[in-house]
């Protein structure tokens, strides 16, 4: 079976938390896909949005498509551009931060219920 997902058909939302703790800044999320195992997310940065520290029970990988963030895995920090990429590994606190307007491609598996990731009941 084949999944089709036009960008447009997708409605962002404006986020204010991850895991239960609050972001700060614009920060806007599509989720793009899901599928058996793994989850396709957009989320876009505003400059000096962020997330907190957090840990998830998945693991991510982060691409970047424009801009540039700041993203913390553990205790080391790193600054990713266009065309680079970083995984956060399941269990391991990690954080976020737009340093100019920014969008990421995110991919998450296991497949995690964006509600609950974002903690929408």
């Amino acid at each position: 079976m084949v999944d089709v997902v036009t960008n447009e058909s997708v409605r962002s939302q404006v986020i204010s938390s991850v895991e239960g703790k609050q972001t700060h800044g614009d920060i806007a999320l599509k989720a793009l896909m899901s599928g058996d195992e793994m989850t396709l997310l957009e989320i876009r940065y505003a400059p000096g949005a962020g997330t907190p520290m957090h840990v998830h029970q998945h693991e991510s990988v982060v691409y970047v498509l424009s801009g540039r963030v700041s993203t913390t895995v553990a205790k080391e920090t790193f600054e990713l551009g266009p065309g680079d990429v970083c995984r956060h590994p399941r269990g391991v606190p990690h954080s976020v931060d737009g340093i100019e307007e920014s969008v990421v491609i995110e991919i998450k598996s296991p497949v995690v219920p964006i509600d609950q990731f974002l903690g929408v009941s």
